[in-house]
């Protein structure tokens, strides 16, 4: 590839363009975002080689387009390249949610949808922003695509490769099948963490219990450090599947309340057991 654009220069999109530099990719690397401030750091770092605001000119003579943007601001970004793209160029994203970008990408480019591959790298940190990226960031991690019926075998092909230069494993599956897996794996943990978070702030001893709080608390919300313009455009898109998963874990609370309740020591022992044993085998496996 000659040129990539990449729409959203932060940790995700900004972590693409060093891994493919470190690789050793010739591509000129073309970064369009919201800000000049954040696009001139992102040339200051040597992230990108170019930075423009015109769409026009970003998307004349790409190869592929990666929209590393929160979900929400994908049909935007789709309806501004539809002009001007040529019909060699791929299109891909890297959001977290895929059947909500599958289905604007059918809605926004009708027939050149078959350009588009969703994307999603399971890989990022709690902070955001370009000088957050890094290019080791996807070695060795999963990135799931999510073609339809009408994708392009060539640009699914072009859309493997790229994560495959960034050091990561790729696998495929439908929109669906990725969204159900993920609400119950991903975006259930980080409600669950805001929400603990949240509710610990919000009391009047609140200095007090996080003055005391330690490792275990850490771990359990470091996520709710996240990018929360982010998750919650990740809770409106996967809505009916996370809705799905609170139900679920909502049922396990109250089996863990009714254990309690009846000071069913055995009931408790039996339940940890299960959950230690099942979190160290999927642990070994990392």
């Amino acid at each position: 590839m000659n040129k990539i654009v990449i729409f959203g220069v932060g940790l995700i999109g900004g972590s693409v363009a060093l891994a493919l530099k470190k690789a050793g990719s010739t591509a000129q690397i073309v970064g369009v975002g919201r800000t000049a401030e954040s696009m001139q750091t992102a040339l200051d770092l040597g992230v990108i080689d170019a930075a423009t605001s015109n769409v026009a000119d970003a998307v004349k003579n790409a190869d592929l387009i990666l929209i590393a943007t929160p979900v929400a601001q994908t049909p935007a970004i789709l309806s501004a390249i539809k002009p001007h793209l040529a019909a060699s160029t791929v299109i891909t994203d890297a959001g977290t949610t895929k059947s909500d970008v599958l289905a604007y990408a059918n809605d926004v480019l009708g027939t050149q949808a078959s350009q588009f591959v969703g994307g999603h790298p399971i890989a990022g940190a709690e902070k955001s922003g370009v000088t957050a990226a890094s290019a080791d960031l996807y070695i060795n991690k999963n990135v799931v695509l999510t073609p339809d019926a009408s994708s392009k075998a060539e640009a699914i092909e072009r859309v493997k490769t790229l994560w495959q230069s960034c050091g990561a494993k790729v696998s495929q599956m439908p929109a669906a099948t990725h969204d159900s897996i993920f609400a119950a794996v991903s975006h259930l943990p980080h409600l669950l963490a805001f929400a603990l978070v949240d509710d610990i702030a919000s009391r009047p001893n609140a200095e007090q219990l996080f003055g005391f709080a330690a490792s275990g608390f850490r771990d359990f919300t470091r996520i709710a450090g996240s990018h929360p313009e982010m998750w919650r455009d990740i809770s409106l898109a996967n809505r009916t599947a996370l809705l799905s998963e609170l139900s679920a874990y909502q049922a396990e609370l109250s089996k863990l309340e009714q254990l309690l309740k009846n000071n069913d020591g055995a009931g408790l022992h039996a339940l940890f057991e299960r959950a230690s044993v099942a979190r160290n085998e999927w642990g070994r496996n990392q």
